[in-house]
């Protein structure tokens, strides 16, 4: 039995669902945000790599390797931002972030 692109289709869906409902469920926590979209960037990149793989060219893992590099960068940055954050005000809750604007 070989793996088809039905099968990375169905983890890349459901990686994405999780990615969403974590995002809309979870509104307090700025890490659980942050892991949320990482996870909706990995169900592209392996949806990319499915249709990659099912179609002999090389352009959707090329795709995933940029989606790779933005999503280590979004990770440094954002976390960078968050502990700056907490050690200025305590808290990472959105609720009190919200607050910044002027």
């Amino acid at each position: 039995m070989s793996i088809g692109l039905g099968h990375y289709l169905t983890v890349g869906a459901i990686l994405f669902v999780l990615g969403v409902f974590g995002i809309f469920l979870n509104r307090k926590n700025v890490i659980v945000i942050l892991m949320s979209v990482e996870l909706i960037l990995l169900a592209v990149n392996i949806n990319l790599v499915g249709f990659s793989a099912a179609l002999g060219d090389l352009t959707g893992q090329v795709f995933a390797m940029f989606i790779l590099t933005v999503a280590a960068a979004e990770a440094a940055i954002g976390l960078a931002i968050v502990v700056i954050y907490f050690r200025n005000k305590g808290s990472i809750e959105v609720d009190d972030i919200s607050t910044l604007r002027g």
